[in-house]
């Protein structure tokens, strides 16, 4: 062995770095990765060298960007058309033109089917000059106007009053001492009576049998001595109450009975509605219903076929004023909410009542029905006659408005205590009254359609 060259060896071996350093790395025959170094191309040129003499590989490029001259973009979707994309388009655009066309096509009709027919006025009405006597007449009863409603109808201003430019209709409680003693209310006395029946002008407080006096004063006023048309438009400008248990209406009785009693001579409801709040499922000051009653007895009444709700949107007819409307002709009659276009009920006139009523037979004694109204020719009898308008607050009633066992109603209406019941559970309906609990009325206008009653 040559001692040289062992001497080199080792001195040669002994110079060598150590595992794992720079120098071993750079002469490696495999490249080793450092974990913690910045990749390529992220690194400052004077990191691209090293005091160990370490040289990088060439920098990769992994983006490369350049600016794409006008006409050199791939436009792929123009190589190749398909004729039937178009109809992507053209179909869409075809139907929105088809709903505006039908739209217009349905108004147009609309209008076309209700004539502007010309008016004489009747009665204009804003409340500036107070309560016009010559016009307006407070009802007085005590007879639950056939409805077995719970108000005594008075003429007092507790009841009925101008204020602010407006006729307030305001429900009150009775005095507690017709109630809690035996007493006898006779309105035939004093001659105050609206009605000459004596069962609407005589209640009676029995502490006995259960028997009480109205448990509500109320009022209703009518344009009967001042107002009347035979057709033509009707218009009332009102806030409706919210209250428990309250029953407003805008509607209209014939002057004359010419066919007979109710409902032989007809009735027109124009408005009517529930006092309790919009969560009463029959439908509480959010909705307003409209229809008409005609039939040859009280128990066949037509008034179901064309009976229509209309529901406010988003608010009720309690938060604000609705001017409530009819126009009537020998043709057809229509009720309104704010404009005519708003319909709620539509009546056409034509055919004979007697035919829209669909009446059986008999009566449930076996007594024939007869029709009282084909004999005169025309298909608007009975409402071919003069109407006067009726404004009115009524209280709770026994004929089924508000149902039984319903939103904890306190009475039964076959119960023969029900006004008792009602008046013992004061304390919770009345002070749903405090806030709104009446009608109020800005305006009301009565026009006679020309050619009809003096109109020329």
């Amino acid at each position: 062995m040559d001692y040289s060259q062992h001497a080199t060896a080792t001195t040669t071996a002994s110079n060598s770095p150590r595992p794992g350093s720079l120098e071993t790395d750079s002469i490696d025959p495999v490249q080793r990765s450092n974990p913690f170094a910045s990749p390529y191309g992220s690194m400052p040129a004077s990191a691209m060298g090293s005091s160990t003499g370490l040289q990088l590989p060439p920098q990769q490029r992994y983006f490369h960007s350049r600016r794409i001259k006008k006409g050199e973009l791939e436009r792929p979707w123009l190589d190749r058309k398909d004729k039937k994309e178009k109809w992507v388009t053209i179909i869409p655009i075809i139907g929105i033109v088809i709903g505006i066309a039908l739209t217009g096509f349905l108004i147009y009709d609309g209008l076309q089917s209700v004539s502007n027919y010309v008016y004489c006025p009747v009665l204009d009405e804003d409340f500036s000059g107070g309560f016009d006597n010559k016009v307006w007449t407070k009802e007085v009863e005590v007879g639950g106007y056939g409805n077995g409603q719970f108000e005594w109808t008075t003429d007092t201003d507790e009841n009925v009053f101008i204020e602010d430019g407006m006729m307030h209709i305001k429900p009150t409680l009775q005095d507690e001492k017709l109630i809690q003693t035996n007493n006898v209310i006779n309105l035939l006395k004093d001659g105050s009576c609206s009605s000459d029946v004596w069962s609407n002008c005589v209640a009676v407080t029995n502490t006995t049998n259960g028997t009480i006096v109205n448990p509500v004063k109320s009022g209703r006023v009518s344009t009967k001595s001042g107002a009347t048309i035979k057709y033509g438009r009707v218009e009332v400008e009102a806030q409706l109450p919210a209250g428990d248990w309250l029953w407003p209406a805008i509607w209209m009785l014939p002057v004359n009975n010419t066919y007979g009693p109710w409902p032989l001579s007809g009735e027109i409801d124009i408005m009517e509605s529930r006092g309790n709040n919009y969560t009463y499922p029959q439908g509480g000051n959010n909705i307003v219903s409209s229809t008409l009653h005609w039939g040859p007895d009280e128990n066949n009444d037509g008034w179901w076929h064309n009976n229509v709700k209309r529901q406010a949107l988003h608010t009720t007819y309690a938060a604000g004023f609705h001017t409530f409307g009819l126009e009537w002709t020998p043709k057809y009659l229509f009720t309104y909410i704010d404009t005519r276009l708003l319909q709620v009920t539509y009546v056409n006139f034509n055919k004979p009542f007697w035919d829209k009523g669909d009446f059986p037979p008999s009566d449930s004694n076996g007594t024939r029905l007869v029709d009282p109204w084909s004999q005169t020719g025309e298909n608007s009898t009975p409402f071919d006659q003069e109407f006067y308008l009726i404004l009115n607050v009524a209280v709770g009633g026994t004929n089924g408005w508000f149902e039984d066992g319903v939103q904890g109603k306190p009475w039964v209406d076959a119960a023969p205590t029900a006004p008792r019941d009602f008046w013992q559970a004061r304390d919770q309906w009345q002070p749903t009254w405090e806030k709104s609990g009446e009608m109020l009325i800005k305006s009301v206008k009565m026009e006679q359609q020309q050619g009809f009653k003096g109109c020329t």
